[in-house]
């Protein structure tokens, strides 16, 4: 079993940048690959960035292509996602999540895992 904690979020003005963080228990997350989905009020769950179990691949939605890193350290077992250049259209609640040997797909269906998620608000 593996536990998935977010940490990171909060409120921020356009422009601004922050950097979630995702810690694993339970299990080394050093066999998973790891993605971050995200939640608007009213909208379906959606694909941010992944990035495979080897490091080698890492995977973004379009809308956070150039704006978001996803990065690991497994020394630390934890996943992060920066956040730069936010926009006002970036506010949900994120989540993480953890796929045993994925190669960082950004279908849901592959994540077994799931985090409880953290609430990023964006002000214009």
């Amino acid at each position: 079993q593996v536990q998935l904690v977010e940490s990171g979020g909060g409120s921020v003005q356009a422009g601004g940048s922050l950097r979630l963080s995702c810690a694993g228990s339970g299990r080394t997350l050093s066999n998973y690959a790891m993605g971050w989905f995200r939640q608007a009020p009213g909208k379906e769950r959606v694909f941010v960035a992944a990035i495979s179990y080897s490091r080698s691949n890492t995977n973004y939605g379009d809308y956070v292509k150039g704006r978001f890193t996803v990065s690991r350290d497994n020394a630390k077992n934890t996943v992060y996602l920066q956040m730069n250049t936010l926009k006002p259209e970036d506010t949900a609640v994120y989540y993480c999540a953890a796929d045993l040997y994925g190669v960082g797909s950004s279908d849901a269906r592959y994540y077994r895992y799931w985090g409880q998620g953290t609430q990023v608000t964006v002000s214009s």
